[in-house]
């Protein structure tokens, strides 16, 4: 009878061979939220559209066919379809088209920004206060819970008419609104993380606080914090528009869709589709990211 030798190790070696190569074949965590966003087709369609607003907007000074801030008298009040003025003129005969393409170049970046410095500084203090635990948990969340005392419109306006009008001080004030929800997002998920054996192995080790938040806790509490802020996007275009409605936002004449809103909604009885064009603006973009934003939190969803 012939004896077949195995040398010692030589299985736990084909294991770990083929562990090895099924890791290399499984895909990554962003592979996966691509390969699932991708399905949802609406999702991607709101993506492409959300894209081209600001590819047209950061397009404005070689496509825009007029000055956006230089008009005529004698133009004034064009409707859509007028010849050289495919989108009409606004009160002073400025081209509407060509003020709506230099106002996203204004819009988009006043929503976009107050939502990555919120996501910045709220997640950083939610962070915090979900690992620190006790007072310090107490004293950061007892104190954005003072700003869930007023409406976020509310708040805004009254944060801008502190500080006055202004671009910047519209994003200043959509900041704090937004610091507040995105703080306890991020604190609930660091609470969520730290009570997970692989976090009470980090510490048996001998990991310090700061090793644990970078390697541990940062990394699993992105997913949720990313999918929170970015259905903020909509809503912040939304709120700078409506400072800049109420004359807290840009000053004229620069062009702005909120403001744009605001200039012709004395011509809305005479000329009623002028006056929808910027606010339709504001609408599909502001729709464009929040359904984006729902596919993108489908896709970060690992329970799914």
């Amino acid at each position: 009878m012939q004896t077949v030798q195995v040398h010692p190790g030589a299985a736990e070696r084909r294991v770990d061979a083929a562990g090895i190569a099924a890791s290399e074949r499984s895909p990554s965590y962003t592979a996966l939220v691509w390969s699932r966003f991708r399905r949802n087709h609406l999702a991607v369609v709101a993506a492409g559209i959300a894209l081209a607003v600001c590819g047209l907007a950061v397009a404005a000074p070689l496509i825009a066919p007029f000055d956006p801030v230089v008009g005529s008298i004698g133009e004034r009040l064009q409707p859509l379809g007028s010849p050289g003025h495919f989108l009409g003129t606004d009160e002073q005969g400025r081209d509407i088209l060509s003020r709506i393409l230099y106002g996203g170049r204004v819009s988009i970046p006043a929503g976009i920004l107050p939502v990555a410095v919120a996501m910045l500084l709220g997640g950083a203090l939610g962070v915090l206060a979900g690992f620190a635990g006790g007072r310090v948990n107490l004293w950061i969340m007892r104190g954005t819970d003072v700003f869930y005392a007023f409406p976020a419109v509310m708040l805004a306006i009254a944060v801008s008419c502190a500080l006055g009008a202004g671009v910047s001080n519209s994003i200043i004030a959509v900041t704090l609104v937004f610091i507040p929800p995105l703080c306890r997002v991020a604190e609930s998920a660091t609470r969520r993380v730290c009570t997970q054996e692989y976090v009470e192995i980090a510490r048996a080790e001998g990991a310090n606080a700061g090793q644990i938040v970078r390697w541990h806790v940062l990394g699993n509490i992105l997913a949720p914090v990313l999918a929170y802020a970015s259905s903020l996007l909509g809503v912040s275009i939304i709120l700078v528009s409506g400072l800049s409605f109420l004359g807290l936002g840009v000053a004229p004449p620069q062009a702005e869709w909120g403001f744009m809103l605001s200039s012709l909604r004395d011509s809305i009885y005479t000329n009623p589709w002028v006056s929808i064009v910027p606010g339709a603006m504001i609408f599909i973009t502001s729709m464009a990211l929040n359904v984006v934003s729902d596919g993108l939190r489908e896709a970060m969803d690992v329970r799914l």
